[in-house]
């Protein structure tokens, strides 16, 4: 079988199906605890059940692309996707569930980390900062594509908790069918690589020289804050989207969630050329502006406020996560690159998954209401002083102010 289309192209592809399935329940959410009759607490643990497996799949096999080439562990984390999503379907209760999204988790992260490495391996003379911007964009656009199908589905279309998943399994199909027929400038493992040993799948998160140390917990500071913010419109979004606008149901969820990966994809688009020092910077400012935006709306409940928010929040997101894929791409070297990109997404899904369970916790006992409140000052508090260092960091500006500051200070010395 022939693919006229270029391997880059067909893994981009691969690549949004994989990830299309993971935020896809997020405009469901308000239809299971109608359903099921579930406490918001229960919502947060079907929300963080997906980022613990996304975790479990960065711990044991987030370095394996490196070892083993990023087809074989981008068809494994397909066929996971496709497990995955087939359980979620058959669910009958938040056992089952939890289930079948622990699975859609580890996927996320096979292919997440996988196709990161053969887009890079793959692009033709590309730049750093245009692979970093290639990878995020196409992360957005598969995430983003998914909440959008599941909320228009979610409100219009018989028995959703079931028909839902149903795109994703076709075109998860396609794709895994697509990667197996592949032809790839590579082919086989390299020559010289040993077999693999336990050691290799047990939890090891990969860090950078101690040069780069700094620059590097400052980098892994934006998924921690992005990751965070989408969680809770993701989670919880279909729980308090009443309160800040006069629309409710599925759709409206599902497209403000994707407003905010789609608008994300672009904003790395536009922002590809960027110093990487500012774009964090101005991104995580984006972040901390949406959060107090959403505790003034929670007020106000004003649609023109929630829409500014959304779009702060894509803005943000979108800044911090090209930033950080940059960071990732000139930190890393030939045989860590992957597992250092575990370890950047491990601080993302810890950024998400502990703030959602304090969210659910919270809310349980004292109201929705003051759960986003102590969420949104998290992350004020948190924010301000990570874009300050990130912008003035001198690992993270630009080469060349830095190589002109050590011209700068060799002259003095020589004086």
């Amino acid at each position: 079988m022939k693919l006229k289309v270029s391997p880059f192209a067909w893994v981009s592809f691969a690549m949004i199906v994989g990830v299309m399935g993971t935020a896809l329940i997020s405009p469901l959410y308000a239809l299971y605890k109608e359903a099921w009759q579930l406490q918001t607490s229960d919502i947060s643990l079907i929300y963080v059940m997906y980022m613990g497996g996304a975790l479990c799949g960065l711990l044991f096999l987030g370095r394996l692309p490196d070892r083993v080439g990023f087809r074989p562990m981008m068809q494994l984390g397909l066929a996971l996707v496709l497990l995955g999503t087939a359980i979620s379907l058959l669910a009958w209760d938040m056992v089952s569930l939890n289930i079948g999204r622990f699975f859609v988790g580890v996927a996320s992260s096979m292919v997440t980390t996988s196709s990161t490495l053969g887009l890079s391996k793959l692009s033709r003379n590309g730049s750093v900062q245009r692979v970093a911007m290639m990878t995020g964009f196409l992360m957005a656009f598969g995430f983003g594509l998914g909440p959008l199908v599941g909320g228009i589905i979610g409100q219009w279309v018989p028995s959703p908790l079931t028909f839902a998943y149903v795109p994703t399994l076709i075109l998860g199909t396609l794709g895994l069918t697509v990667l197996c027929c592949l032809r790839l400038p590579e082919t086989g493992k390299p020559k010289a690589a040993p077999r693999l040993t336990l050691r290799d799948i047990l939890p090891k998160l990969v860090w950078p020289d101690a040069s780069a140390s700094g620059a590097f917990v400052l980098t892994c500071c934006l998924p921690f804050l992005a990751f965070g913010v989408f969680g809770l419109y993701a989670s919880m979004a279909p729980l308090f989207l009443g309160k800040l606008v006069p629309w409710d149901g599925p759709v409206v969820s599902g497209t403000a969630i994707a407003l905010i990966l789609f608008a994300s994809a672009a904003v790395q688009v536009i922002a590809g050329r960027m110093p990487v020092h500012w774009c964090g910077a101005l991104g995580t400012i984006a972040l901390v502006l949406s959060n107090a935006i959403l505790i003034l709306n929670l007020r106000a409940s004003s649609a023109t406020l929630f829409t500014l928010g959304v779009l702060l929040t894509a803005m943000g997101h979108g800044m911090t996560m090209l930033a950080g894929m940059s960071m990732i791409t000139r930190l890393a070297g030939p045989g860590n690159r992957s597992g250092l990109l575990a370890t950047y997404l491990v601080a993302g899904y810890i950024g998400s998954m502990i703030p959602m369970m304090g969210i659910g916790w919270i809310a349980d006992h004292w109201g929705i209401e003051i759960a986003i409140y102590s969420f949104c000052t998290m992350v004020i508090a948190i924010g301000i002083p990570v874009a300050i260092l990130f912008q003035r960091h001198p690992r993270i500006r630009p080469a060349i102010t830095q190589s002109s500051s050590q011209e700068v200070q060799s002259k003095k010395t020589k004086r």
